[in-house]
């Protein structure tokens, strides 16, 4: 069987989200715990050229939903990139998980030959959206989840590989 563009990406956008929800809620209580205001993990950063944790959490929306609509033949959403509260981040996210799941999966499985075309270093870049799915939006995603775990587990916030990966979807035993 044949993975679809829609199985490739949007479940998959959504497990990853969903288990960021649940790394902002731990960093809540972290911050609570330690009575630290936990505004000031917004600006986290690994490496002083890095992004931080707020535009970590920023970009994985911005990948999950350019990427959903982009292959979808649809405008992306936008997003002021304003959030200054973790309140504000799982609102985002959350409002991110409701937009990817509102496309449709037919059309998300039209662009897997759709010329998706993105900006990237001030120029526009083109690319099959198999190709584009696979070898650029998945990657960029996973690296600002993962950057965004990183950040949260440098600073003391105890999180596991099980809030990284997020909830898995039901097994199946064959």
């Amino acid at each position: 069987m044949a993975l679809s563009m829609h199985q490739s990406s949007v479940p998959v956008f959504v497990q990853s989200l969903t288990g960021v929800i649940g790394t902002i809620d731990k960093l809540a209580a972290f911050a609570a715990a330690a009575k630290i205001d936990p505004a000031l993990f917004l600006a986290e950063r690994l490496y002083p050229n890095m992004f931080n944790y707020g535009r970590q959490i920023q970009q994985m929306c911005y990948w999950a939903a350019n990427t959903t609509a982009w292959l979808a033949g649809k405008e992306p959403p936008k997003y002021a990139n304003d959030e200054s509260t973790l309140d504000a981040l799982k609102a985002r996210v959350q409002s991110c998980i409701d937009y990817i799941q509102s496309v449709s999966a037919a059309d998300v499985n039209a662009g897997e030959t759709r010329e998706i075309v993105y900006p990237a270093a001030g120029m526009q870049r083109r690319m099959r959206g198999d190709d584009f799915l696979l070898h650029q939006a998945l990657p960029q995603f996973y690296f600002h989840v993962t950057t965004a775990y990183d950040i949260l587990r440098s600073r003391g916030v105890e999180l596991g590989k099980r809030d990284f990966m997020g909830p898995i979807p039901r097994m199946v035993q064959f």
